[in-house]
């Protein structure tokens, strides 16, 4: 039977609420009349979302039972939307030990019914043959089952939406190589389903009935190989016709390298998609309409699914995209703004410009920094900055922006995120790139004593170990060039009234 449509608004609990999915979830949650809460390790990167006065936000971990267990408390329904993959070689039993506990705490709180949104896998294959990517969520899934609670497993192939992982890998493929020399996966078969009809059902499995608790399929329309995937963006997207020539030799690793060397998503995302594209992954059944019937129409096409994420994408009204996850690893030391701080050594690099032009001038030319823009300073020693942290296995300079003019606190920048940002004054962005410390770096656009507009940066390093510490005096001696050049092309860029225009209205549906 449908599920039950009609009733007051359930409470729901969403975690992964940071992350791609989750954060386009809540709104839909919000807009179908329940009542949301989050749970997030970092609450602070969900206040800039238009949405955020509308949910509770409270400040946990999955893999913590007491902040878990509270919660919990009161809900109705559970969505389990995170995972380890990319914390170390461990992430299969962190996964296996948080999705353990989140059903406990599911039942001892009388939640009536946990939703996880999963993997399609093979059919045939044995679980020990899958990539440790796909086993793990098929662990989940079945961990989830069987904690007594009701619970929904949903799996899905390739998710295809603006600024999805998936997407991003197509489009940056097709895009960037008019001659692609491709692994032997391009052959296999694929069923993508569009990021609007992962969230409709996802919705919609709040409300199934009591007794059901299994396993779903979920897949678009179509069936395609990987090269006709391409081959379909090409044509979507107005580009000649692509030659792909496919050849065995590309391992999973390999090809997890070739991808991170192509496109922005990096080897450690690159290598899981590629390797979770060696068997056929094709849905058995269509069940799910049972209880979450289609749309008028039925599901999004993969064309009109490629359709709808360029015309976001050029539009400037991507809302979340799959960097919008904390990176694997990164800083989480106290804030070096604490006066008290008692982090140890924090090295510093301080700079102040007057600038001929309002705060207002200035602050649009802070708030538009990196993507497409740049850095203001020596593009040379930027960019090569990025090779080597792609290189060393992070995220690199090609993550970009998720909006052109606007940024908001937990956006990525580069290799860069917004910790901070109070609107006018301050923009403080933490660093994700691969360092041997804990690294920000401060933009403000300020008034001196004399009225005058004047532009602050600082730059604050808190080395790790002794290695921290080598790594700061061996970069010391550009920081005039870098750092220096940075502040007064900043001032410059301002004065010439660069960047100025109004940001678009905010757009998130």
């Amino acid at each position: 039977m449908p599920s039950d449509d009609t009733g007051p608004g359930l409470r729901c609990l969403v975690t992964g609420a940071t992350g791609y999915i989750g954060g386009r979830l809540v709104p839909e949650l919000l807009a179908a009349g329940h009542r949301v809460r989050c749970l997030a390790r970092s609450p602070g990167r969900l206040r800039d979302h238009p949405w955020a006065g509308d949910a509770e936000v409270v400040r946990g971990d999955v893999t913590d039972p007491d902040s878990t267990a509270a919660a919990m408390r009161g809900v109705d329904v559970a969505y389990y939307l995170v995972h380890a993959l990319g914390t170390g070689a461990g992430f299969e039993e962190t996964d296996r030990r948080a999705a353990r506990l989140f059903g406990e705490r599911a039942r001892a709180a009388g939640v009536r019914r946990v939703v996880y949104l999963g993997g399609l896998t093979p059919a045939g294959v044995p679980e020990r043959s899958l990539s440790p990517h796909l086993r793990s969520r098929a662990e989940v899934g079945r961990i989830l089952l069987a904690s007594g609670v009701p619970t929904t497993v949903l799996r899905a192939a390739v998710v295809i939406g603006s600024g999805s992982a998936s997407f991003e890998m197509l489009r940056y493929l097709t895009e960037r190589l008019p001659v692609m020399v491709t692994p032997s996966w391009v052959h296999t078969r694929i069923q993508p389903v569009a990021v609007r009809d992962v969230l409709r059902t996802l919705v919609g499995s709040a409300r199934m009935p009591e007794d059901v608790s299994r396993a779903f399929d979920i897949g678009g329309p179509d069936v395609l190989t990987y090269r006709q995937m391409m081959e379909r963006y090409a044509a979507v997207a107005g580009l000649p016709r692509r030659l792909v020539v496919s050849v065995p030799v590309l391992t999973p690793r390999l090809s997890g390298y070739w991808v991170g060397l192509v496109t922005p998503v990096p080897a450690s995302i690159a290598r899981p998609l590629a390797e979770s594209l060696r068997h056929e992954v094709v849905c058995r059944e269509h069940d799910i309409a049972r209880y979450v019937p289609d749309p008028p129409g039925g599901p999004v096409g993969f064309d009109d699914s490629l359709r709808l994420a360029l015309r976001r994408v050029r539009e400037a009204r991507v809302t979340t995209r799959w960097s919008s996850a904390s990176v694997p690893g990164a800083p989480s030391d106290p804030l070096p703004t604490d006066p008290d701080w008692a982090g140890g050594s924090l090295y510093t690099d301080h700079r102040a410009v007057p600038v001929d032009a309002s705060r207002e001038d200035l602050w649009r030319v802070i708030e538009g920094i990196g993507g497409e823009h740049g850095w203001y300073s020596f593009p040379l020693a930027w960019a090569v900055r990025g090779g080597l942290d792609r290189l060393a296995g992070g995220v690199g300079l090609r993550r970009g922006r998720r909006d052109a003019t606007r940024l908001r606190a937990g956006d990525s920048l580069d290799f860069w995120r917004v910790e901070e940002i109070e609107r006018g004054r301050l923009l403080r962005l933490r660093a994700e790139m691969r360092v041997p410390g804990a690294a920000w770096l401060e933009m403000y656009a300020e008034t001196d004593e004399g009225g005058r507009t004047r532009y602050r940066q600082r730059a604050l390093f808190h080395p790790h170990g002794l290695l921290g510490h080598l790594y700061w005096w061996a970069v010391a001696p550009f920081h005039a060039v870098v750092f220096g050049g940075m502040a007064r092309n900043i001032a410059r860029a301002a004065a010439k009234g660069e960047r100025a225009g109004t940001a678009p209205p905010d757009d998130y549906t």
